[in-house]
């Protein structure tokens, strides 16, 4: 298997796992392939495949913030079972940021990630991957260290369509095993950036920024 990185759209692998995408995520959490193109060439994103025998059976994308020391992971998709893809996907990936964070003379502080809550909906569809099914994969990040930030989370859908989407947490995953709250400010800083590629905003998501830059820190809880 290889771990290669796609930075255009005219990448043949690209066109690929955007039909992986599209195969495994619901539409609104899918980026529309022309929108991808500044993405991919902004080499703050990492988009990574695994490739086996010249088809994507994987891929993650994720990013390094060096000003707030931390990383966020967009998506991980594992396409065919019995491949070992979460693992090969997830070392490699943890390679390639500590290796950006000791480029800044740090460690990295910790991950971000947004995680399907199959306790509080159900009706997702994941292709028919079951390596991809919510339940599966909430368990699979838990044991990787990752923890639910305790507040009611909505995202902008990635339609733009001023929609709020429910039925994810934002999830941390702290370096430090000890860490039991992170700050508020940094978790506002963090998804008012990460989300600015999107201008319809939802009310929801507005208050809910609100609410939480009157908070100091905000709890790691279990998943």
């Amino acid at each position: 298997m290889e771990y290669k990185r796609i930075t255009t759209i005219e990448d043949p692998l690209f066109a690929k796992m955007h039909t992986l995408l599209g195969e495994i995520f619901p539409p609104e959490e899918v980026l529309a392939f022309d929108l991808w193109k500044e993405p991919l060439e902004d080499p703050s994103i990492r988009v990574f495949v695994a490739v086996h025998e010249g088809s994507v059976v994987g891929a993650t994308e994720y990013r390094y913030y060096p000003a707030w020391n931390i990383a966020m992971t967009d998506f991980t998709i594992i396409g065919k079972p019995n491949l070992g893809i979460g693992r090969y996907l997830a070392v490699n990936r943890s390679a390639d940021l500590e290796r950006l964070a000791k480029e800044h003379g740090k460690v990295l502080y910790g991950m971000f990630a947004e995680i399907y809550n199959p306790y509080e909906r159900e009706d997702f569809a994941f292709g028919g991957v079951m390596a991809m099914n919510p339940y599966v994969r909430r368990e699979v990040l838990s044991h990787l260290g990752y923890q639910r930030l305790d507040f009611p989370y909505v995202h902008p859908s990635w339609k733009n369509d001023g929609e709020a989407v429910e039925g994810l947490d934002l999830c941390f995953m702290p370096t430090d095993a000890t860490i039991t709250e992170i700050e508020a400010s940094l978790v506002v800083d963090f998804i008012t950036d990460y989300y600015t590629v999107l201008p319809n905003k939802p009310q929801r998501w507005l208050d809910m920024i609100e609410d939480l830059k009157k908070r100091k820190t905000i709890l790691l809880q279990p998943l």
